[in-house]
């Protein structure tokens, strides 16, 4: 008989501190500690490099009753009390310095209780714009940058369901912005229903989120309706074009033009807003259409492909080097990979007017990736073929209109060998544009440094004639350093954000060439609990067909001792495909940051975790990784719990497994193909692969792009249901807007290991999605995981295994709970 029990009474519990938890439901203290930090601020650097901005943040904690009003439709998250995005961190406050010594000024005139977001710099550094969301509007702020003073746009609210609701004009005294439509009325509400028909919301919205009927499209329609407005900063404005959902809005560098981007009907009810029909404009400044550029179909379906597109013009966009030249990408293939060709995409431009025949800039044998504008003779593109991971990275020489010269061709999977991004700076219209030397032959590379001592971040100088690069700086020490900007070419002036493993992330002034540093920020350290707890980075080998380098993060509790003897252990599983094998992926001097899906709360508790533990799915022969899929899994577990064994840590009777998201299908998989583990935590998301055949972690696909079970058959725990024996809990968000994560399916697998003698619990979490959005959702997950591992992982007698029955002090009784209202 199953035992539904109410477990949380969201409606009358606050948010305002882990406290103010029931304290019988609320998390262990030491957890509650950890967990209750104050977010490091973030930091802006004017695009001149001349002043800092430093935005005081607020723990991103949202209320039960926000998230029950959300409105999930085309696949946007929607608050239809502000009419903008319902998931959004905040700033509460601004603070300005002039670099590198000025004295910090508090930016005065903030609206009371400020909740700041979509915060930008003028593009001649003089002003900062930033949206201020009331409890029922979205307003405009503008700042003052010398005088460090804020005041409102007035008599505008704008429209935030896209994200990014405004942008600068060229000229710094212009915002283009998407309004609220005056005069649209009272939002839409369902129909009536009588008593014999059906009680299911007329808005389904489903947990995907997609617009699945009348209703639907209405509300949907009402929401993201907005009109672009030309906004002076004095308080001027003239509306530009027709009302319309409008997904962007954005000004030519030369500020004459408007590029806009509108959805309309018919409206997908399987797919999100991108896939909608989308109208491409040029209008004038003066708001009237000048060129209409694409009328473009709804796609209802794409070829079963990661490197699939849609046919016809894709990407338009501003030219960012000239004052108003579009260009824009087109398949040559269809938009299917499968299709032989040998140009995959092509580039096409036209200048204003609007009014001459498109011109082909570059023909690419790869899928449009990227391109970064420099110059009429220097521009970088980047290509990439998803299937195999190959990318390549080619010069452009508008001027000459030469071909494409090769500057990089790598596999994106070998992270040894990636040179780096090229760097980017904003020029005097405020377009972000190459940083080059006078000449131009000089660029400017940011590389994340994968070694195999961990990451080490660099700065090349890279001439492209000669494809000679010359190393300005690597980040060294027992430190995690990353270049943030160039202050000054010549004199290899960088800013940098440095942090290691005791020290919170800082900003600072770095003299490339001399290794001087100037402090930009002193944060402190937000948590002084957590730099006590014990970390180390372990190597060990994973043995197949040839030895593989592994890593795991391990944390042990701050009063440790080796002679206390081995450890009870959560191991947190996660994969990621991989084809290079051996390569060491991030650094072991990183600070660190717990998001409350982290194991390492449970350090406080008395278990060593093995964090980020490594799990790659590699090819073996002409096989792709899913297809040794389960042998490299339960072989990847094991190398990790058997290297902490041999460090006298880890109890190797005492293991349990912890999986999120892609995580918890692992979770699953190791509990049925192997005996390790005497407990499992399923949290949230992909457990039955097999719903989702497609894609799965950017994987290449069969041939014959059917689901067929060759490639899955052994991925899907419901086919080694019978072999799950240890305890398993699962937690899940009832608002999961994956289609392949639905909940009644989670129940089916759920039923299917109780009923084959497991012991098992399920829980529901109302309003939350792949996180854990409320505080009341994440101290129900502290306490229920608490729970279970105090429960089943008590120290085994000599007899006992992972999978005894006899060995756990399990409740027998079918537990189904649901936090509900």
């Amino acid at each position: 008989m199953k035992q539904r029990l109410l477990v949380l009474a969201l409606s009358v519990l606050s948010v305002a501190s882990w406290a103010q938890v029931l304290p019988n439901q609320g998390p262990p203290k030491a957890i509650a500690s950890l967990a209750e930090v104050t977010p490091t601020p973030r930091v802006s650097i004017s695009p001149n490099g001349e002043w800092r901005l430093v935005l005081d943040v607020q723990e991103v904690v949202f209320s039960p009753d926000l998230l029950q009003t959300e409105l999930r439709l085309g696949g946007l998250r929607i608050n239809p009390r502000t009419n903008g995005q319902s998931r959004v961190s905040y700033a509460t406050n601004l603070r300005l310095k002039q670099l590198p010594t000025g004295k910090e000024l508090l930016v005065q005139g903030l609206p009371a209780n400020a909740r700041i977001s979509e915060v930008t710099w003028s593009p001649d550094n003089t002003k900062i714009a930033f949206t201020h969301t009331t409890s029922n509007h979205i307003e405009l702020w503008i700042v003052d940058v010398e005088s460090a003073s804020a005041r409102m746009a007035p008599n505008i609210f704008l429209n935030g369901v896209f994200g990014s609701s405004y942008e600068w004009v060229s000229d710094s005294k212009t915002l283009l912005v998407r309004a609220i439509v005056g005069g649209r009325g009272e939002a839409p509400v369902a129909p009536a229903k009588s008593a014999a028909q059906p009680t299911t919301p007329a808005s389904t919205q489903g947990q995907q989120g997609w617009v699945k009927n009348p209703t639907d499209e209405l509300l949907f329609n009402y929401y993201a309706l907005s009109q672009v407005v030309k906004l002076s900063i004095d308080g001027r404005m003239q509306p530009m074009g027709s009302p319309g959902i409008i997904q962007q809005a954005s000004p030519s560098p030369n500020g004459q033009f408007v590029l806009i981007k509108t959805r309309h009907r018919p409206f997908s009810n399987m797919l999100p807003v991108s896939f909608f029909p989308l109208r491409v404009e040029v209008l004038n400044m003066e708001g009237l259409v000048v060129k209409e550029l694409a009328e473009l179909p709804i796609i209802n379906t794409l070829p079963a492909s990661p490197d699939a597109v849609p046919a016809g013009p894709r990407n338009h966009n501003w030219r960012e080097d000239a004052p108003a030249t579009l260009y824009w990408v087109e398949a040559q293939d269809g938009g299917n990979p499968q299709t032989a060709s040998a140009t995959r995409d092509k580039l096409l431009a036209m200048p204003a007017p609007f009014d001459s025949k498109p011109l082909e800039i570059a023909v690419l044998p790869l899928r449009f990736s990227n391109i970064y504008w420099g110059t009429d003779n220097l521009a970088i593109v980047q290509g990439q073929r998803w299937a195999d991971h190959h990318q390549t990275t080619w010069t452009l020489d508008l001027a000459t209109k030469t071909s494409l010269t090769v500057l990089f061709d790598r596999s994106t999977e070998d992270t040894y060998t990636d040179p780096g991004t090229p760097y980017v700076k904003h020029n005097e219209l405020g377009r972000p544009v190459l940083a080059t030397s006078p000449k131009g032959d000089i660029v400017y590379l940011f590389g994340n440094g994968a070694s195999p001592e961990g990451d080490r971040p660099f700065v090349d100088e890279l001439n492209v004639r000669t494809k000679k690069s010359v190393r300005w700086w690597r980040c060294e020490g027992n430190y995690y350093e990353v270049p943030v900007a160039i202050l000054d070419p010549n004199k290899h002036q960088l800013v940098t954000r440095r942090e290691s493993v005791t020290e919170t992330p800082n900003y600072f002034l770095r003299e490339a060439r001399s290794g001087r540093l100037t402090p930009i920020t002193t944060f402190a350290n937000p948590n002084n609990g957590l730099s006590s707890i014990k970390k180390q980075v372990i190597r060990y080998k994973l043995k197949l067909s040839d030895s593989v380098e592994l890593t795991a993060n391990m944390y042990l509790p701050a009063t440790y001792k080796k002679e206390d003897g081995p450890l009870p252990t959560l191991l947190e599983a996660y994969p990621v495909q991989q084809k290079v094998k051996g390569q060491v992926k991030g650094s072991p001097h990183m600070f660190s940051r717990l998001s409350w899906g982290s194991p390492v709360f449970w350090v406080t508790q008395g278990y060593a975790v093995l964090q980020g533990a490594s799990m790659p799915m590699m090819r073996e022969g002409m096989q792709e990784p899913d297809e040794a899929y389960t042998k490299q899994l339960v072989a990847s577990a094991k190398a990790a719990i058997d290297e902490g064994q041999r460090l006298g840590i880890v109890d190797p009777k005492r293991v349990a497994v912890i999986g999120h998201k892609y995580g918890a299908g692992i979770t699953a998989n190791l509990l049925a193909h192997s005996t390790l583990f005497r407990a499992g935590i399923m949290r949230t998301d992909n457990y039955d692969h097999f719903l989702a055949p497609f894609g799965y972690q950017g994987e290449d696909l069969p041939s014959s792009q059917a689901p067929t079970p060759y490639a899955y058959k052994t991925m899907l725990p419901f086919n080694a249901v019978s072999e799950v024996k240890a305890p398993l809990l699962i937690l899940n968000g009832d608002l999961d807007i994956q289609g392949n994560t639905n909940s009644n399916e989670l129940e089916r697998f759920y039923k299917s290991v109780k009923d084959q003698g497991t012991v098992a619990q399920y829980a529901t979490l109302p309003v939350e999605s792949r996180g854990y959005a409320t505080r009341e959702a994440a101290a129900y997950m502290f306490r229920e995981i608490t729970s279970w591992l105090d429960t089943h992982m008590a120290i085994a007698s000599e007899t006992a295994t992972p999978t005894d029955p006899e060995a756990t002090a399990a409740p027998t009784t079918d537990q189904v709970e649901t936090v509900a209202k």
